[in-house]
Protein backbone atom coordinates (compact mmCIF):
# COMPACT_ATOMS: atom_id res chain seq x y z
CA UNK A 1 0.00 0.00 0.00
CA UNK A 2 1.19 3.46 -0.92
CA UNK A 3 1.58 5.55 1.96
CA UNK A 4 2.12 9.68 2.54
CA UNK A 5 2.13 11.19 5.82
CA UNK A 6 1.39 15.01 5.75
CA UNK A 7 3.06 16.85 8.17
CA UNK A 8 5.81 14.84 8.95
CA UNK A 9 8.51 17.04 10.65
CA UNK A 10 7.34 17.36 14.01
CA UNK A 11 7.55 14.74 17.15
CA UNK A 12 3.74 13.18 15.83
CA UNK A 13 5.62 13.24 12.07
CA UNK A 14 8.69 11.67 13.29
CA UNK A 15 6.88 8.80 14.93
CA UNK A 16 4.90 7.93 12.15
CA UNK A 17 7.76 7.40 10.02
CA UNK A 18 9.72 5.82 11.92
CA UNK A 19 6.91 2.84 12.52
CA UNK A 20 6.18 2.55 8.46
CA UNK A 21 9.63 2.53 7.55
CA UNK A 22 9.13 -1.22 8.86
CA UNK A 23 5.86 -1.81 8.45
CA UNK A 24 5.16 -4.86 6.23
CA UNK A 25 2.63 -3.93 4.31
CA UNK A 26 3.39 0.23 3.72
CA UNK A 27 5.88 2.15 1.33
CA UNK A 28 6.41 5.82 2.29
CA UNK A 29 5.71 7.26 -0.94
CA UNK A 30 5.84 11.17 0.01
CA UNK A 31 6.81 12.82 3.37
CA UNK A 32 5.26 16.26 3.19
CA UNK A 33 6.43 19.16 5.36
CA UNK A 34 5.76 22.89 4.49
CA UNK A 35 8.36 24.31 6.98
CA UNK A 36 11.24 21.23 6.04
CA UNK A 37 10.68 20.93 2.06
CA UNK A 38 14.00 20.33 0.41
CA UNK A 39 15.55 18.88 3.78
CA UNK A 40 16.77 15.63 4.45
CA UNK A 41 14.17 13.64 5.88
CA UNK A 42 17.53 12.95 8.57
CA UNK A 43 18.53 16.08 9.51
CA UNK A 44 14.84 16.60 11.35
CA UNK A 45 14.72 13.13 12.46
CA UNK A 46 18.27 11.70 12.64
CA UNK A 47 17.02 8.02 14.36
CA UNK A 48 16.35 7.64 10.26
CA UNK A 49 19.35 7.77 8.97
CA UNK A 50 20.05 4.56 6.78
CA UNK A 51 16.23 4.25 7.20
CA UNK A 52 15.12 6.60 4.86
CA UNK A 53 17.06 8.66 2.63
CA UNK A 54 15.09 11.45 0.77
CA UNK A 55 13.95 14.85 1.31
CA UNK A 56 10.76 16.02 2.62
CA UNK A 57 8.24 17.19 0.27
CA UNK A 58 6.27 20.78 -0.50
CA UNK A 59 2.60 20.29 -0.19
CA UNK A 60 1.01 19.33 -3.10
CA UNK A 61 -2.30 17.59 -2.85
CA UNK A 62 -2.60 16.67 -7.01
CA UNK A 63 0.93 14.63 -6.60
CA UNK A 64 -0.18 13.06 -3.02
CA UNK A 65 -3.34 11.85 -4.79
CA UNK A 66 -1.56 10.61 -7.55
CA UNK A 67 1.46 8.58 -5.73
CA UNK A 68 -0.59 7.63 -2.81
CA UNK A 69 -3.77 5.10 -1.49
CA UNK A 70 -3.63 6.27 2.05
CA UNK A 71 -2.56 9.47 4.04
CA UNK A 72 -1.74 10.21 7.29
CA UNK A 73 -2.21 14.23 8.34
CA UNK A 74 -0.22 15.10 11.03
CA UNK A 75 -0.88 19.09 11.54
CA UNK A 76 -2.03 21.37 13.97
CA UNK A 77 -5.53 21.72 15.04
CA UNK A 78 -7.34 24.26 13.02
CA UNK A 79 -5.44 23.59 10.10
CA UNK A 80 -5.95 20.00 8.86
CA UNK A 81 -9.87 20.34 7.87
CA UNK A 82 -9.05 21.58 4.54
CA UNK A 83 -6.52 19.61 3.93
CA UNK A 84 -8.24 16.79 4.64
CA UNK A 85 -11.56 17.21 3.14
CA UNK A 86 -9.58 17.77 -0.18
CA UNK A 87 -8.21 14.02 0.48
CA UNK A 88 -11.22 13.15 1.03
CA UNK A 89 -13.36 13.93 -1.75
CA UNK A 90 -10.88 12.75 -3.95
CA UNK A 91 -11.47 9.12 -3.20
CA UNK A 92 -8.08 8.66 -0.36
CA UNK A 93 -8.28 6.57 3.25
CA UNK A 94 -7.61 9.37 5.68
CA UNK A 95 -6.18 8.90 9.05
CA UNK A 96 -6.41 12.22 10.85
CA UNK A 97 -4.27 13.02 13.95
CA UNK A 98 -5.39 16.68 15.12
CA UNK A 99 -8.91 16.99 16.48
CA UNK A 100 -10.65 18.69 13.32
CA UNK A 101 -12.61 15.70 12.84
CA UNK A 102 -12.77 14.18 16.59
CA UNK A 103 -16.01 15.78 17.60
CA UNK A 104 -19.45 14.84 16.38
CA UNK A 105 -21.01 18.00 17.48
CA UNK A 106 -20.40 20.67 15.19
CA UNK A 107 -20.82 23.25 18.53
CA UNK A 108 -18.29 21.37 20.55
CA UNK A 109 -15.94 23.22 18.31
CA UNK A 110 -16.94 26.28 19.30
CA UNK A 111 -17.21 25.07 23.02
CA UNK A 112 -13.84 23.56 23.19
CA UNK A 113 -11.49 25.24 20.17
CA UNK A 114 -13.53 28.21 19.97
CA UNK A 115 -14.33 28.15 16.22
CA UNK A 116 -16.87 27.28 14.02
CA UNK A 117 -16.03 24.14 12.07
CA UNK A 118 -15.85 25.30 8.20
CA UNK A 119 -17.23 21.40 7.15
CA UNK A 120 -19.96 19.85 9.20
CA UNK A 121 -21.04 16.93 7.09
CA UNK A 122 -17.63 15.73 6.98
CA UNK A 123 -17.82 15.15 10.80
CA UNK A 124 -20.46 12.80 10.50
CA UNK A 125 -18.42 10.09 7.82
CA UNK A 126 -15.51 10.28 10.58
CA UNK A 127 -14.83 7.60 13.48
CA UNK A 128 -13.08 7.85 16.18
CA UNK A 129 -10.09 6.15 16.38
CA UNK A 130 -9.98 3.81 18.95
CA UNK A 131 -10.27 0.29 17.48
CA UNK A 132 -11.07 -0.79 21.38
CA UNK A 133 -14.20 1.32 21.17
CA UNK A 134 -15.16 1.37 17.50
CA UNK A 135 -13.42 -1.40 15.63
CA UNK A 136 -16.05 -2.53 12.92
CA UNK A 137 -16.95 1.27 11.95
CA UNK A 138 -13.01 1.82 11.66
CA UNK A 139 -12.56 -1.00 9.44
CA UNK A 140 -16.07 0.45 6.93
CA UNK A 141 -14.69 4.14 7.28
CA UNK A 142 -12.26 6.29 4.72
CA UNK A 143 -11.53 9.22 7.47
CA UNK A 144 -10.65 7.70 11.18
CA UNK A 145 -10.56 10.61 13.44
CA UNK A 146 -7.34 9.95 16.23
CA UNK A 147 -7.85 10.77 19.54
CA UNK A 148 -6.37 12.97 21.75
CA UNK A 149 -3.21 11.58 23.73
CA UNK A 150 -5.04 11.30 27.33
CA UNK A 151 -8.21 11.35 26.24
CA UNK A 152 -7.72 8.02 24.64
CA UNK A 153 -5.94 7.20 28.05
CA UNK A 154 -8.80 7.94 30.26
CA UNK A 155 -11.22 6.11 27.99
CA UNK A 156 -9.71 3.16 27.72
CA UNK A 157 -9.48 2.55 31.87
CA UNK A 158 -13.33 3.83 32.20
CA UNK A 159 -14.56 1.98 29.26
CA UNK A 160 -15.49 -1.34 31.04
CA UNK A 161 -17.39 0.38 34.40
CA UNK A 162 -19.47 2.35 32.02
CA UNK A 163 -20.35 -0.81 30.09
CA UNK A 164 -21.28 -2.07 33.49
CA UNK A 165 -23.05 0.36 34.44
CA UNK A 166 -21.82 0.58 38.27
CA UNK A 167 -20.01 4.26 38.18
CA UNK A 168 -21.93 7.96 39.07
CA UNK A 169 -21.85 9.18 35.32
CA UNK A 170 -22.17 13.18 37.18
CA UNK A 171 -18.75 12.62 38.98
CA UNK A 172 -16.04 11.15 36.85
CA UNK A 173 -12.74 13.07 37.65
CA UNK A 174 -9.66 12.63 35.23
CA UNK A 175 -6.61 13.62 36.41
CA UNK A 176 -3.56 13.54 33.98
CA UNK A 177 0.13 13.55 33.83
CA UNK A 178 1.65 13.96 30.50
CA UNK A 179 5.37 14.49 29.30
CA UNK A 180 7.17 17.27 27.40
CA UNK A 181 6.79 15.94 23.95
CA UNK A 182 3.10 16.26 23.94
CA UNK A 183 3.54 19.93 23.64
CA UNK A 184 4.81 19.12 20.11
CA UNK A 185 8.34 20.26 18.64
CA UNK A 186 7.59 24.24 18.57
CA UNK A 187 8.87 25.60 21.69
CA UNK A 188 7.93 28.51 23.86
CA UNK A 189 8.79 30.21 27.02
CA UNK A 190 7.02 27.53 28.90
CA UNK A 191 8.67 24.46 27.10
CA UNK A 192 12.28 24.75 26.71
CA UNK A 193 14.80 22.68 29.04
CA UNK A 194 15.55 25.33 31.73
CA UNK A 195 11.50 26.22 32.03
CA UNK A 196 10.05 22.40 31.48
CA UNK A 197 12.43 20.61 33.56
CA UNK A 198 11.85 19.95 37.10
CA UNK A 199 8.49 20.84 36.58
CA UNK A 200 4.67 19.52 37.63
CA UNK A 201 2.93 22.39 36.44
CA UNK A 202 -0.98 22.17 35.95
CA UNK A 203 -2.10 23.95 33.19
CA UNK A 204 -6.22 24.05 31.88
CA UNK A 205 -6.97 22.54 35.61
CA UNK A 206 -10.76 23.35 34.28
CA UNK A 207 -12.00 22.44 30.28
CA UNK A 208 -9.36 21.06 29.02
CA UNK A 209 -10.18 20.43 25.24
CA UNK A 210 -9.41 16.51 25.64
CA UNK A 211 -13.04 16.94 28.30
CA UNK A 212 -15.15 17.15 25.51
CA UNK A 213 -13.80 13.43 23.79
CA UNK A 214 -14.22 11.94 26.75
CA UNK A 215 -17.57 13.18 27.79
CA UNK A 216 -18.59 12.14 23.67
CA UNK A 217 -17.24 8.93 23.97
CA UNK A 218 -18.61 8.15 27.41
CA UNK A 219 -22.03 9.31 26.82
CA UNK A 220 -22.01 7.43 23.47
CA UNK A 221 -21.26 4.31 25.28
CA UNK A 222 -23.86 4.93 28.29
CA UNK A 223 -26.19 6.16 25.89
CA UNK A 224 -26.75 9.53 28.28
CA UNK A 225 -25.19 12.92 28.67
CA UNK A 226 -22.06 12.40 30.67
CA UNK A 227 -19.91 14.95 32.83
CA UNK A 228 -16.19 14.97 33.81
CA UNK A 229 -14.28 16.83 35.40
CA UNK A 230 -10.04 17.06 33.26
CA UNK A 231 -7.28 18.65 35.37
CA UNK A 232 -3.58 17.93 33.34
CA UNK A 233 -0.03 18.44 34.67
CA UNK A 234 2.77 18.78 32.84
CA UNK A 235 5.56 16.46 34.24
CA UNK A 236 9.45 15.96 34.22
CA UNK A 237 8.99 13.33 31.24
CA UNK A 238 9.22 12.89 27.66
CA UNK A 239 7.54 10.04 26.69
CA UNK A 240 4.69 9.17 28.52
CA UNK A 241 1.21 9.63 30.42
CA UNK A 242 -0.64 8.81 33.43
CA UNK A 243 -3.96 9.17 34.09
CA UNK A 244 -5.39 8.82 37.61
CA UNK A 245 -9.31 8.57 37.14
CA UNK A 246 -11.54 9.14 40.51
CA UNK A 247 -15.02 7.03 40.21
CA UNK A 248 -17.76 6.74 42.66
CA UNK A 249 -19.43 3.45 42.52
CA UNK A 250 -23.41 2.99 42.65
CA UNK A 251 -23.32 -0.17 44.88
CA UNK A 252 -20.85 -2.04 46.58
CA UNK A 253 -18.07 -4.04 44.47
CA UNK A 254 -15.37 -6.34 45.19
CA UNK A 255 -11.78 -6.76 43.49
CA UNK A 256 -13.05 -10.09 41.80
CA UNK A 257 -15.97 -8.80 40.14
CA UNK A 258 -13.90 -5.75 39.10
CA UNK A 259 -11.10 -7.96 37.62
CA UNK A 260 -14.10 -9.53 35.64
CA UNK A 261 -15.40 -6.52 33.85
CA UNK A 262 -11.46 -5.44 33.14
CA UNK A 263 -11.25 -8.80 31.35
CA UNK A 264 -13.96 -9.40 29.97
CA UNK A 265 -13.45 -6.15 28.16
CA UNK A 266 -9.81 -6.26 26.98
CA UNK A 267 -9.50 -10.06 27.13
CA UNK A 268 -9.04 -9.91 23.21
CA UNK A 269 -7.32 -6.82 22.75
CA UNK A 270 -3.86 -6.77 21.86
CA UNK A 271 -2.59 -3.44 23.16
CA UNK A 272 -4.13 -3.24 26.50
CA UNK A 273 -2.45 -4.87 29.29
CA UNK A 274 -3.50 -5.35 32.98
CA UNK A 275 -1.27 -4.26 35.45
CA UNK A 276 -2.14 -4.80 39.64
CA UNK A 277 0.72 -6.37 41.57
CA UNK A 278 0.87 -8.04 45.07
CA UNK A 279 4.53 -7.27 45.29
CA UNK A 280 7.24 -5.17 44.01
CA UNK A 281 7.85 -1.43 43.27
CA UNK A 282 5.67 -1.62 40.00
CA UNK A 283 1.93 -2.52 41.72
CA UNK A 284 0.48 -0.22 39.10
CA UNK A 285 0.82 0.96 35.41
CA UNK A 286 3.75 3.27 34.74
CA UNK A 287 4.04 5.33 31.68
CA UNK A 288 8.20 4.10 32.05
CA UNK A 289 7.36 0.86 31.27
CA UNK A 290 5.20 1.81 27.83
CA UNK A 291 7.45 3.94 26.29
CA UNK A 292 8.24 3.24 22.70
CA UNK A 293 5.57 0.96 22.29
CA UNK A 294 1.27 0.98 21.43
CA UNK A 295 0.52 -0.55 24.92
CA UNK A 296 -1.86 1.33 27.04
CA UNK A 297 -1.02 -0.39 30.86
CA UNK A 298 -4.67 -0.75 32.98
CA UNK A 299 -4.69 -1.12 36.90
CA UNK A 300 -7.18 -0.54 40.11
CA UNK A 301 -7.33 0.23 43.67
CA UNK A 302 -10.88 0.60 45.66
CA UNK A 303 -11.09 2.58 48.13
CA UNK A 304 -14.46 1.26 49.85
CA UNK A 305 -14.51 3.67 52.49
CA UNK A 306 -15.59 6.35 50.24
CA UNK A 307 -17.18 3.82 47.55
CA UNK A 308 -14.43 5.13 45.07
CA UNK A 309 -12.40 3.43 42.26
CA UNK A 310 -9.20 4.58 41.21
CA UNK A 311 -8.39 3.49 37.67
CA UNK A 312 -4.83 3.98 36.12
CA UNK A 313 -3.94 3.99 32.86
CA UNK A 314 -0.68 4.93 31.17
CA UNK A 315 0.27 5.07 27.51
CA UNK A 316 3.55 6.57 25.63
CA UNK A 317 2.03 9.93 24.07
CA UNK A 318 3.68 9.28 20.83
CA UNK A 319 2.67 6.11 20.36
CA UNK A 320 -1.12 4.44 21.78
CA UNK A 321 -1.75 8.71 21.48
CA UNK A 322 -1.05 9.21 18.44
CA UNK A 323 1.14 7.64 15.65
CA UNK A 324 1.05 4.23 17.49
CA UNK A 325 -3.07 4.31 17.36
CA UNK A 326 -2.93 5.76 13.55
CA UNK A 327 -1.08 2.77 12.38
CA UNK A 328 -3.07 0.49 14.31
CA UNK A 329 -6.42 2.56 12.55
CA UNK A 330 -4.64 2.20 9.21
CA UNK A 331 -4.54 -1.61 9.62
CA UNK A 332 -8.24 -2.01 10.92
CA UNK A 333 -9.33 -0.07 7.62
CA UNK A 334 -6.85 -2.15 5.68
CA UNK A 335 -8.08 -5.18 6.69
CA UNK A 336 -4.33 -6.25 7.85
CA UNK A 337 -3.21 -7.93 10.83
CA UNK A 338 -4.33 -5.38 14.12
CA UNK A 339 -0.73 -5.42 15.02
CA UNK A 340 1.03 -4.63 12.06
CA UNK A 341 4.52 -2.77 12.36
CA UNK A 342 3.30 -2.49 16.43
CA UNK A 343 4.90 -5.71 17.68
CA UNK A 344 7.33 -3.59 19.61
CA UNK A 345 8.15 -4.07 23.46
CA UNK A 346 8.74 -1.13 25.74
CA UNK A 347 11.85 0.26 26.06
CA UNK A 348 13.50 0.39 29.15
CA UNK A 349 14.92 1.73 31.37
CA UNK A 350 14.32 5.01 29.92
Amino acid sequence: MKVGVIGASGYVGGELLRLLVSHPKAELKMIVSRQRAGEYVQRVHPSLKGFINTTFSPMDIEKVTSVCDFVFTSVPHGKSNEIVKDLYERGLKVVDLSADFRLKNPKDYVKWYGWEHPFPDLLTKSVYGIPEFHRADIQRARLVSCPGCMAVTSLLAIKPLIENSIIDTDHIVVDSKIGSSGAGSESNAGTHHAMRYGVIRPYKPAKHRHTGEIEQELGILAKHPIKVSMSPHAVNLVRGILVTNHLFFKRPIQELELWKMYRDSYNNEPFIRLIRDTKGFYKFPDPKFVVGSNFCDIGFDIDQDNQRIVALSASDNLMKGAAGSAIQNMNVMQGFNETDGLKLTPVTPV
